[in-house]
């Protein structure tokens, strides 16, 4: 009497929260340094209201697992749509400051530029990470179901120790890499809403890449 295989055994882990906490810091910090006329309101008032989120979650959340309460993703998401928003008005009032021929010095365009450049990094990695397979909570019960995003060692687990699963610094990566490249390298996106995040974070980085960063090579000169 033969009996149909069993499934593999997916192996509960869950996924340490202090990565993704030191980079929604960092977003913070990168939008906090910017000038007060790239800041959308008040100055400090957008990092005020991120560090009142974010504050309560770096230190009573250390882990994300499927035994988490809901508050810990809407909170989340709500950092990062935050950091998302605040970033994406800053590059609209520096394209307009530029545009009007705003007297600005090279440096200081050059430093602010890439400060821009990297929150758009950081925050894509986020939405990434937190949205990939229902977001990393789910992640951590296995990798079962299909997902966002196409990975090399999704695609071909003889390239990668058995029960692998994608990081925040995995994340982190193709964010990189699609800012860089301005569009997918080894990192594939699969949905609608993962092509959308990229084709958005692509425009963002090419507008601060081919306007921005090359008025300040000119001012430079």
């Amino acid at each position: 009497m033969s009996t149909a295989p069993l499934p593999p055994r997916t192996i509960e882990r869950p996924e340490p929260h202090w990565p993704a906490s030191l980079a929604i810091g960092a977003a913070i910090v990168l939008y906090a340094v910017l000038p007060e006329r790239l800041t959308v309101g008040p100055p400090l008032l957008l990092p005020a209201l991120e560090l009142a989120l974010f504050v309560p979650l770096a230190s009573m959340v250390r882990h994300r697992s499927m035994d988490e309460p809901g508050w810990v993703r809407q909170t989340a998401l709500a950092v990062i749509a935050m950091a998302s928003a605040a970033n994406a008005g800053s590059l609209v009032l520096l394209v307009r400051s530029i545009l009007r021929g705003a007297q600005t010095g090279g440096v200081e365009l050059f430093l602010t530029s890439a400060s821009i450049w990297l929150t758009n990094v950081v925050v894509f990695a986020l939405w990434f990470w937190e949205l990939d397979r229902g977001g990393p909570h789910v992640r951590s019960a296995g990798m079962a179901g299909p997902g966002d995003f196409l990975f090399p060692q999704t695609a071909d687990p003889a390239v990668a120790p058995a029960g692998w699963r994608p990081g925040l610094f995995d994340y982190l990566y193709a964010s990189f890499t699609n800012a860089t490249a301005l569009g997918p390298t080894d990192v594939l996106p699969l949905t609608a809403r993962a092509k959308a995040l990229m084709m958005a974070q692509s425009l963002a980085s090419l507008v601060t890449l081919a306007l921005v960063a090359a008025r300040a090579v000119n001012v430079l000169r």
